[in-house]
């Protein structure tokens, strides 16, 4: 556990996470008690910081009831029960996300708690999941939400830490500037579809801890959720070099992975790409 006055220096180059890999459902009350569930069990299984998915709190596909359902951040009861988790247990939190009420919208917004419960950094998800996947596979996230409009980079004791949620794992730029910003650990809460999921989402994962040199972390959502919707899990925890250091399967539960935070300077030193952009100009040639 990280004390009031930061781990010493030994200590700062290992840690421990814990991934919560839940199946939220309409049943608020009953979200925030499994969360808090995982969250006791990883914390005390020696987990410094903890981690639960997008969606966390409320996992519904009826638009209506949503809007009936959120409250302003202030007001949201989930919110304050994990600040005071955060602070009663001396843990950083990162709480994937919590469906927030904005204006006529929903914000879809990702928190890190301090181990004193305050809230070291928010981040509302930029990229809206609007796509077709075909045989009646309709997403709309834009109908009901509305798109954050910056990247956010939150200070630990164990480095900078990039946030993102979901369908932001398919824009790479995001996590090169987060790198080249500094960040040593990115994050990616997820609700991932079976179908995307089975296709992209380990290669997209460990392309984006190649890519950048950063452990990559991200705890999901599994298995069926009500109204015809399901989500792949396998929450994922991907060293600086793309190999997974755990996977967290297909049914809920808690991941448990011991990190090793030299590897970020061991990766980084053989591939130094972070350091290598070139400006260069796109040309066309058209046929003759």
């Amino acid at each position: 556990m990280v004390g009031n006055d930061g781990p010493s220096p030994a200590a700062a180059r290992r840690l421990r996470v814990g991934l919560a890999q839940m199946t939220s459902t309409s049943d608020m009350a009953a979200n925030i008690a499994a969360a808090e569930a995982m969250i006791r069990e990883a914390h005390a299984q020696g987990a410094q910081w903890v981690l639960t998915p997008e969606a966390t709190s409320l996992l519904a596909y009826d638009r209506d009831y949503l809007r009936r359902t959120v409250r302003p951040e202030d007001a949201d009861r989930a919110l304050a029960r994990f600040r005071e988790i955060a602070s009663e247990l001396g843990i950083w939190l990162l709480i994937g996300s919590l469906p927030l009420s904005d204006g006529d919208k929903i914000a879809n917004r990702c928190f890190m708690i301090a181990p004193n419960g305050r809230i070291a950094a928010r981040y509302d998800k930029l990229h809206l999941f609007d796509v077709d996947l075909g045989e009646g596979r309709v997403y709309r996230e834009s109908a009901a939400y509305t798109a954050g409009s910056t990247g956010e980079l939150v200070e630990t004791p164990w480095g900078l830490v990039g946030l993102s949620i979901c369908y932001d794992l398919r824009f790479p730029h995001l996590f090169r500037r987060y790198a080249q910003a500094g960040a040593r650990f990115l994050t990616v809460p997820s609700a991932f579809t079976p179908w995307t999921g089975e296709a992209h989402w380990h290669v997209l994962l460990r392309a984006r801890a190649i890519e950048t040199g950063c452990f990559v972390l991200a705890p999901a959502q599994v298995g069926e959720h009500g109204g015809g919707r399901a989500t792949f899990g396998h929450s994922l925890v991907v060293d600086p070099w793309g190999r997974i250091l755990g996977d967290g399967g297909d049914a809920p539960g808690l991941l448990v992975v011991d990190l090793d935070l030299d590897e970020v300077e061991t990766a980084r030193r053989k591939i130094p790409s972070l350091r290598h952009d070139v400006a260069f100009e796109i040309r066309r040639n058209d046929p003759v």
